[in-house]
């Protein structure tokens, strides 16, 4: 009587079992649908990235872009300066054309110059006719200061304004000298300055 108990008994667990598992399952499968549509291939995931940084990207340059002000053209000297230093940059340039020349009092050039010959035919070749003589440059055009002096300005030497130079930027000047010397570059500081002056 035992034996037929337990017969019967083992095929009603494994039922009850079964169905269990049925229900389990069952339970579990709009939660394991939900799982898996949140599984992505990392191609898919690294262009979700992409996509999401670019657009991201795009809305803070468009914000900064929104914040930017507006481009002002300015500029950074008078036009009267520009013009200068257009004319000066000339008139340097021919003094430097003119370095190794020999030094030769009353010259004005081509092949010889003395201080103030130089500086005259710089000018000239820049449009702008000057004096003659030191000190009649020293009188021309308008004073500078030294804070504000250009390449090209005339500067004056000496007490009595007896020598005359190009500035030609970096403390320098070009000059023809003196007897038995050539056109060439001088610094600023072993002269005392008398004036400097802006012919043009």
């Amino acid at each position: 009587m035992h034996k037929l108990t337990r017969h019967h008994s083992e095929p009603t667990e494994h039922f009850a079992s079964r169905a269990r598992r049925r229900a389990v399952a069952t339970a579990l499968a709009p939660l394991l649908a939900a799982t898996t549509s949140l599984l992505i291939s990392p191609a898919t995931a690294d262009a979700t990235v992409r996509h999401t940084h670019h657009r991201a990207a795009a809305h803070t340059s468009g914000h900064h872009a929104s914040k930017r002000p507006a481009h002002r053209k300015t500029t950074s000297a008078p036009h009267a300066t520009a013009i200068h230093g257009s004319r000066g940059a000339v008139a340097l340039r021919f003094a430097v054309a003119q370095l190794g020349k020999p030094y030769r009092w009353g010259a004005t050039g081509p092949g010889s110059y003395d201080c103030s010959g130089l500086t005259q035919r710089a000018w000239r070749a820049a449009g702008v006719s000057i004096p003659r003589t030191t000190q009649a440059q020293a009188r021309f055009g308008t004073p500078v200061p030294l804070s504000r002096i250009q390449p090209g300005d005339l500067v004056i030497f000496y007490a009595n304004a007896s020598h005359v130079g190009i500035y030609a930027g970096h403390g320098k000047v070009i000059v023809a000298p003196h007897r038995g010397k050539a056109v060439s570059y001088a610094l600023m500081r072993w002269m005392p300055i008398y004036a400097i002056r802006r012919p043009g």
